[in-house]
C-alpha cells in the first residue's frame, strides 16, 4: 500500500470514528438522558417496600382521585383521632412512591396530623405516561389537595412535605394553590434548567452545549412545558409571605445545600426556616440527620399556630 493510500484510508477511518462519535453525543446521549427524565420507569428498592400505615398500627383508607389533566392518581389517607393538629401531603421523589413518604407520615402521625400520601403520575399505582420532574406533578399536588379539602374535609392548616421531586412539585404547586398554608422542601433544586445542567456535568462530565441543552429542550417538549416556567425561584416569591421550611444535606451532591440556601433568602416569611442536616445520599436527610430534621420540623409546624415573628435558620 503506498503512503498516499494509507493516509487516505486512516482519514477515512477518522472521519467514520469522528461521525460516530458526534452521533453519540448529539443524539444518543441526549435521547438516553431524555428518556431517564420522562419515561424511565424504574423504582428504588426501600425497605418499606409492600408495607402499608397498617404495618405501624395505623388505620387507613385507599383513595383515588384524579389531576386537573385527567390522570388517575392513587394513595392512602391516613386520619389522625379525635382532632388533628392539621393535614399534611407528602410529595415522594423520582423512581420512588408513597413509600418513600411512609416513615414520615408515621411521625408526622405522631405529631397529631392527618396525612395523605399517593403516588405521583407515572409512578407506582397512578397512572400517566411521562414524569417532569415536578413540574406537571405540581397539578397531582394540586389535586392532592382538592380532594383532602372537599372529600376529607381536611384540617387546617394545610402543609406540603417534599423530598426532590416531590418538593419541587409542592413548591410549585403551593405558588398556584392559595389554600396551602406552608411547604417543607427538602432537597429541591433551583430551576428546571438548573438541575439538568448539574446532572450532566456531574454525570458525564460534560458542559451544558449541546448535550444538557438537548435534554432540557426535548425532556420539555416532551413534558408539555416551557423551560423557563418551571423555576422554583419563581415559585417560591409567589408563596411569600406563606412559610417555608427548607432542608439539604449536608454533603448531597445531586442538590448540595447552596440551594436550600439561595431558596431561603427569597423566602419573605417571617416564619422561613433552613436547615442543613448530616449526610452524603440525596433525599435521605430524614434518615441520615433525624434528629435534627425532625426538630427542625416540629419547631416548624408549631410556628405555624403562632404569631408571625423573626425567621430561623439552624445548622
Amino acid at each position: 500500500m503506498t503512503p498516499r493510500r494509507a493516509f487516505q484510508v486512516m482519514l477515512n477511518v477518522f472521519l467514520i470514528l469522528a461521525g460516530l462519535f458526534a452521533v453519540f453525543i448529539l443524539a444518543v446521549v441526549p435521547w438516553f438522558g431524555t428518556n431517564i427524565v420522562t419515561t424511565y420507569s424504574f423504582h428504588f428498592p426501600d425497605p418499606n417496600d409492600g408495607k402499608t400505615p397498617i404495618s405501624y398500627g395505623l388505620d387507613f383508607q385507599w383513595i383515588n382521585f384524579q389531576s386537573s389533566d385527567g390522570i388517575p392518581l392513587s394513595g392512602w389517607y391516613v386520619p389522625y383521632r379525635p382532632k388533628p393538629h392539621g393535614t399534611i401531603i407528602y410529595c415522594h421523589g423520582m423512581n420512588r412512591t408513597r413509600i418513600e413518604m411512609l416513615p414520615m407520615a408515621v411521625w408526622g402521625h405522631q405529631l397529631g396530623y392527618d396525612g395523605l400520601l399517593f403516588d405521583f403520575r407515572h409512578s407506582g399505582m397512578s397512572g400517566g405516561k411521562i414524569s417532569t420532574i415536578g413540574y406537571q406533578e405540581r397539578l397531582d399536588v394540586e389535586a392532592a389537595v382538592r380532594y383532602a379539602l372537599e372529600q376529607e374535609s381536611a384540617a387546617r392548616p394545610i402543609v406540603l412535605w417534599g423530598v426532590s421531586m416531590g418538593a419541587a412539585a409542592a413548591l410549585m404547586a403551593a405558588a398556584e394553590t392559595p389554600t396551602v398554608n406552608a411547604v417543607i422542601s427538602d432537597s429541591t433544586f433551583l430551576s428546571f434548567r438548573q438541575v439538568i445542567i448539574h446532572h450532566v456535568h456531574l454525570f458525564f462530565h460534560l458542559p451544558s452545549f449541546p448535550v444538557a441543552d438537548e435534554i432540557i429542550a426535548w425532556s420539555a417538549w416532551r413534558g408539555h412545558f416551557r423551560p423557563s416556567a418551571f423555576d422554583l425561584r419563581k415559585a417560591v416569591r409567589r408563596i411569600n409571605p406563606r412559610p417555608i421550611l427548607f432542608i439539604a444535606v449536608r454533603h448531597d451532591q445531586r442538590m448540595p445545600p447552596w440551594i436550600a440556601q439561595k431558596l431561603y433568602s427569597l423566602s419573605s416569611s417571617p416564619k422561613k426556616m433552613l436547615v442543613i442536616v448530616p449526610g452524603h445520599v440525596h433525599g435521605e436527610g430524614f434518615n441520615s440527620g433525624r434528629a435534627p430534621y425532625e426538630a427542625a420540623v416540629r419547631k416548624f409546624l408549631a410556628d405555624l399556630a403562632r404569631p408571625a415573628g423573626k425567621g430561623n435558620r439552624s445548622e
